[in-house]
């Protein structure tokens, strides 16, 4: 099974995901090309479905609070959340 990372474009900041093994992503929004050795990793998932709901969800959030990024705490919060459902899942 794959991981897919959860990242941020640079320039445009829109969130996006890619597998594993990359090196770049191409910005599907601004057409930045994105180092993926350079940017945060907010979160590895096990498929990109689960990648493509968390972005829309991360997005909803953070339109509704009127923010532009997530805290730390809000990236680690995240990331419990996941590996807690991961394992209910098992």
């Amino acid at each position: 099974m794959s991981t897919y990372r959860v990242i941020r474009c640079p320039g445009c900041h829109q969130f996006t995901y890619t597998d594993q093994y990359g090196k770049w992503k191409l910005c599907p929004v601004c057409g930045e090309v994105i180092s993926l050795e350079r940017v945060p990793i907010y979160l590895e998932v096990d498929d990109f479905s689960q990648a493509e709901v968390l972005i829309k969800e991360v997005e909803r959030y953070l339109y509704r609070s009127g923010r532009l990024d997530l805290t730390p705490a809000e990236v680690d919060l995240i990331r419990e959340k996941y590996l807690a459902w991961l394992h209910a899942a098992v």
